[in-house]
């Protein structure tokens, strides 16, 4: 006699060819998955309050892309050993060694699943691969497993019933084996199919097929999360661990020891000083594209470079009516560091901040501080919706309106590769911002000065660059800044609007060697511009991306405490300084020095502003130069790493978290 349990798989077995099993497979698989982010939820619903059937909906779709990048992940082995041009792989034995594959490497998937479910409550957060390092000095782990074991025996009850259900459902799917009719017609199908099936796989785990789709990561789920604890519900377990196993672990540090004496040398928390009325004046930041500072002819004229050639003309206009700044930098190389610096002025150390195993963290950003404020805060980047993550980080840093390709509406314009063509956004931007009921905060990124660095048919010949690929899209994109500003100025909200730009990052190509140095790689424009303002001043003092933030609530004379890396370049009071993390150094600028530290010790100091290919090294010259500057990065470093372990980038009071929820 059956058992009755084994009734409820009676008359289900699904037999298929080959390909169809793979499919099965990994679609059961996929159930399973679901039926796990419903017990992760279940098991900590007193963590989810308010849950609604529309927020579940957005949760549940969106973990659909996680789950497949995972599942794929998972199961690359058996996908391989399914789809090789052999006979062998209908063989009984074979079968069976792959069903075992099946089972024991979804097994896996489906026990951290569950053991997430219950070790949330202690982290708030799924499980990265920085929890072996958590643990790596335990004496007593077995101890404290069946301690776990016994606490939360319900947990382990519910894997149980899940292993079994799985392996009896995937015991149902059987491989018909074809009759080899033709094996030249055999041979030719399999071989037809793999690179069809390669294809579908790399699309499924980078989470897209676009060109500008970088692969999925942490960040991306809140692209789906309405408050900030909802990434976790997107998210699964076997992703965050996976996606962060290759990823450096920001570690605490202790170079000072006294809470107190690490403030006095450095620290984030700004406390305004409320000596005048907020300006609610709206607030554009425009981030360009590869904007290397050798591009920009207003940054290079006392620098004696020889036939010297520029290729933004309208910026080199704008910034002589700006408050500019000769020394100004990037702190990071990639689009990604950009986004953080800029708007939440969060450096990336080690790791970019999105890519880490902390990008769920509660951040205060531009958008989330001003919203307190009343204003209405919008993202603008012409590439296809998700491209590179900037929607997800849009949504993590509180912006209330994001707008790409999907709300431009009209891929007439689209370059093809990248997105919608600069001139073409920016004057959907200047007439969209020209909806918004003041005050507002925006920021757009534009997209066109990327490789393979096409133009527009009717501009093919107008911008006819220099040597480098890169020239002819700075001088289309500076063209597409003239005209924005033409048809800004002439709508209502402009004159009583602060404008910021700077650039993501140099261009990895150089052309004048100037620039070729560990100062020249990370040096962008930056600079502020308030129309009718009387600041046309080019100052000497170094600024960097993570400035902007703060400098932006200083102008605007924002009232509470808040968070920062960067200085209020308005505040005379705050020393210049400059950060970034290059080639596994640290390195910092401040006055005339660059100084750069391996985490143990100072490898290298330059006169960075007389000896720009950086020849001189004046560590073991200049002690007393060497120990200050060390002594501030140290204390940088120590206020970055802690503060991002522990969770502590706020302060009490009006916050953000990831999604620019108030607390």
């Amino acid at each position: 006699m059956k058992y009755p349990i084994n009734r409820l798989f009676e008359g289900i077995t699904v037999k298929g060819n080959i390909y169809a099993g793979m499919v099965q497979r990994l679609l059961l698989v996929m159930g399973f998955y679901t039926i796990c982010r419903i017990s992760f939820y279940l098991f900590n619903l007193s963590f989810f309050p308010d849950m609604t059937w529309a927020r579940m909906a957005t949760i549940m779709l969106g973990g659909l892309k996680f789950d497949l990048s995972a599942v794929l992940y998972i199961n690359s082995l058996l996908i391989l050993l399914t789809i090789i041009p052999l006979k062998t792989r209908f063989h009984p034995l074979y079968q069976k060694m792959l069903h075992y594959i099946f089972i024991i490497t979804n097994g896996i998937g489906l026990a951290v699943n569950v053991a997430d479910s219950v070790y949330y409550r202690y982290t708030l957060r799924r499980t990265t691969i920085s929890v072996f390092s958590q643990f790596e000095n335990e004496q007593n782990f077995g101890a404290l497993f069946f301690s776990f074991l016994i606490d939360y025996w319900y947990g382990f009850v519910f894997f149980f019933i899940l292993i079994f259900l799985f392996i009896k459902l995937s015991n149902r799917i059987r491989i018909s084996v074809p009759q080899f009719k033709n094996k030249w017609m055999f041979y030719g199908s399999s071989v037809a199919l793999m690179p069809l099936i390669i294809y579908l796989f790399v699309g499924g785990v980078r989470g897209g097929f676009r060109h500008s789709t970088r692969p999925i990561t942490l960040s991306n789920a809140a692209e789906f999360a309405t408050v900030p604890k909802d990434i976790n519900l997107v998210l699964n377990t076997p992703f965050a661990l996976m996606r962060t196993a290759k990823a450096n672990v920001i570690k605490k540090v202790n170079y000072y020891e006294s809470e107190d004496g690490l403030s006095q040398v450095y620290t984030p928390v700004h406390m305004p000083k409320d000596t005048a009325a907020f300006k609610y004046e709206n607030v554009v930041v425009i981030i360009l594209e590869s904007f290397s500072k050798e591009f920009v002819g207003a940054y290079n004229k006392d620098m004696g470079i020889k036939d010297y050639k520029g290729y933004s003309p309208y910026l080199d206009s704008l910034i002589g009516k700006s408050k500019a700044f000769q020394y100004s930098f990037a702190n990071g190389r990639k689009s990604i560091d950009a986004m953080p610096s800029v708007i939440c002025s969060i450096p990336s150390i080690e790791v970019p901040y999105v890519l880490s195993h902390y990008s769920g963290n509660k951040i205060n950003s531009l958008a989330s501080l001003l919203k307190e404020k009343g204003y209405y805060t919008s993202f603008f980047h012409g590439a296809p919706n998700g491209s590179m993550g900037l929607q997800a980080f849009a949504n993590l840093s509180g912006f209330d309106d994001y707008y790409g390709m999907t709300e431009y509406g009209n891929d007439d314009d689209f370059d093809g590769i990248w997105g919608i063509w600069d001139e073409k956004f920016l004057q959907y931007f200047a007439k969209t911002l020209n909806t918004f009921k003041q005050p507002f905060y925006s920021t757009l990124f534009t997209v066109t000065s990327h490789p393979p660095h096409i133009l527009p048919e009717e501009y093919k010949d107008k911008f006819k660059g220099g040597p480098l690929p890169i020239h002819k899209t700075i001088e289309y994109t500076d063209f597409a800044i003239k005209r924005f500003m033409q048809t800004a100025s002439k709508m209502p909200w402009y004159n009583n609007t602060l404008f910021v730009f700077t650039a993501d990052h140099p261009t990895a190509a150089i052309h004048y060697q100037e620039y070729n140095s560990a100062w020249g790689y990370y040096s962008v424009p930056l600079f502020f511009y308030k129309p009718g303002s009387d600041w046309s001043s080019f100052s000497q003092d170094i600024v960097q991306q993570i400035d902007i933030m703060p400098s932006v609530l200083g102008y605007l004379n924002y009232d509470k405490p808040y968070m920062a890396y960067g200085r209020n370049i308005f505040d005379a009071s705050k020393e210049p300084f400059a950060f970034n993390y290059s080639d596994n150094v640290y390195q910092a600028f401040i006055g005339d020095y660059l100084l750069q530290y391996d985490g143990e010790k100072s490898v290298a100091l330059y006169d960075f502003r007389n000896d720009k290919r950086l020849k001189s090294n004046l560590v073991n010259e200049k002690p007393e130069v060497v120990l200050t500057m060390e002594k501030k990065l140290k204390a940088f470093i120590q206020q970055y790493n802690n503060r991002m372990v522990d969770d502590n980038l706020t302060l009490a009071g009006p916050q953000s978290g990831p999604l620019g929820a108030s607390k």
